[in-house]
This record gives C-alpha cells, structure tokens and sequence, in this order.
C-alpha cells in the first residue's frame, strides 16, 4: 500500500508540471493517428507485391510517367503555378490501375479530360507501376475479384442488388451519367463518359478513387457492397433493350419535349404555312368583280 501510494503520489506531482499536460497531449495524439491510419477505409491494404515489382514500376515510371508526376510522384508545377501533373504520392494502387489499364494515362500531353483508349502497357507493368506508387505512401488498393463481381448471386440476390444499386445511382450519378448511364456533357470542356460496357473492375476502381472530376466514394461513403450493387444494376441497364424507339440518350423529359416543340410542331407550322402557300386565293378586280385564281373569272 504505501508503495501504491508514493507512486500516486510521484504521478500526481509529474500531472502539476507544466509540461504534463504537453506530454499527454502528444501521446493522445500519436494514438489517435495510428489507429486512424490502422483502420481508415482508405488505410493502404496488405498487396502480394514485391520488392521487385516496386523497383521495375520505378523503372516504368521514370521513364513513361516522370514528365509530368514528378521523378517521385511528388507533381510538376508550370511556370505560372498551375498543375502540369498532379502529385502521386497518396492516390493507392487501385487509381493507377484504373488510369493505366483503361488507356487513359499515359496521356500525350496534359489537356482537360484523358479519354479511354488501348492501354500501352501490359498487365503486368500496370501491376508493377501500381506498387511501385503504392509504395509512395497509402492508398486504396486494386479490388479484389470478390469485391466488385456479380457472378455468384442468385436470381433474387440479383434482382435485389439491382433495385439498390439503382437507388444509389439515380441518387448520386444521374446529373453527370444521365438516367440511361450514356454520359453527358459537363461544364468547362469536360464531359462524363458512358458506363455502358465498361469492366466492373474499373467502374469499382473509379468509385473507389474519383477519377478526374468524379468525386470519390470511399469504403466509408459506400459499402464494397453497395458498390456491387452499383455495377449489377449497370449490368442490367447495359443489357435492356430501348422498347420506346429512338432512345434520344435516355435524357429523359427535356430532351423528349425539345424534340416535340422543335421536330414537332415545327413540322406542323411548316406544313400548316405549306397548305396556305397552295390553296385557292381570291383577288377583288377593279369593277367589283371577284376572280378566284385558278377559277374561271
């Protein structure tokens, strides 16, 4: 006991000192950042890469992707201050994978929105360039096959995960997607590509990483399942067929009333002005006669 108490004692003198409170501030501190880095949902996830693989996406990198990210990812500044290539220090595995194998990077030079073309380098230099800007710092890592496929449900988890994924797009994606997810235009030169046809890989990986302009939709924002449930339901809109004739990109009803007012009824109007052009007119001759034009006088 009395050692107990000269040891409540000593630690009681120690919390008076100006510097205690320092201390136990710090250490509060350290903690609450390990454990966020531990479990945050963008924490970087245990990879099977190698040391290897790290030192020839270096390789790769150096030579296809420095110009513009920097030599280590750190981003390249112009002359008047504005992002030639941004900073690749935090973006994970997963963002590469997305911008590399959907072709979009490397890009000829910086312009306002890469475009999807043939991927230039194999599957196996985009999972060495994926660790070695992995290794920069954290970030999420490529999905696993488990996370985004649709495969193995049944007929009603099926049904059941398209009806919540089409919740969750017509919520957060239809004003850049459109309802038919063909895309649309967007402001300042930017447009939003069609997701129809697209891997479920890369439709995970962009709402995983927000390519672009597209804001990013974390494990905490959504669910790898609710991501499941977003690709099932774009699988199914890929496949329905337009039972309503020219679909006019699936706009919906503004499209549909601007093609009524201008294809419409400026075909009534110019049938309407046609049909006066031709019928009979009548003239008053100067004796009060009235000739018909294409009548007898």
């Amino acid at each position: 006991m009395r050692f107990l108490n000269r040891s409540a004692g000593r630690l009681s003198r120690h919390r008076r000192k100006p510097l205690a409170g320092l201390v136990v501030l710090l250490l509060g501190l350290v903690l609450t950042g390990g454990l966020y880095s531990l479990f945050s949902p963008g924490a970087q996830a245990e990879t099977s890469t190698t040391s290897e693989d790290v030192t020839k996406g270096r390789e790769l990198f150096i030579v296809g992707c420095s110009f513009c990210h920097g030599q280590n990812g750190e981003g390249v500044l112009t002359d008047n201050g504005t992002q030639y290539g941004p900073a690749l220090t935090d973006v994970g595995a997963a963002s590469v994978d997305f911008q590399v194998g959907t072709g979009r990077m490397p890009m000829a030079q910086p312009g306002q929105q890469a475009v999807r073309k043939p991927a230039v380098y194999t599957e196996e230099e985009i999972a060495q360039l994926a660790a070695y800007v992995d290794s920069l710092g954290t970030g999420p890592a490529i999905p696993d096959e488990a996370d985004y496929s649709t495969e193995g449900l049944s007929d009603e988890e099926r049904q059941a995960a398209i009806t919540r994924g089409g919740q969750i797009f017509l919520t957060n994606c239809t004003a850049c997607h459109n309802f038919d997810a063909q895309g649309g235009a967007m402001p300042r030169g930017g447009f939003a590509p069609s997701l129809r046809g697209v891997e479920p890989k890369y439709i995970y990986e962009a709402l995983l990483t927000g390519p672009q302009s597209m804001p990013s939709f974390s494990n905490g924002n959504l669910t790898p399942e609710e991501k499941r449930d977003v690709i099932a339901y774009l699988e199914e809109t890929s496949e329905m067929p337009s039972y309503g004739g020219v679909g006019l990109g699936a706009l919906g009803p503004v499209a549909e009333g601007l093609f009524a007012w201008v294809v419409g009824i400026g075909a009534l109007v110019g049938f309407a002005v046609w049909i006066a052009a031709h019928t009979t007119r009548t003239t008053r001759r100067k004796d009060g006669d009235i000739d018909e034009t294409g009548a007898h006088a």
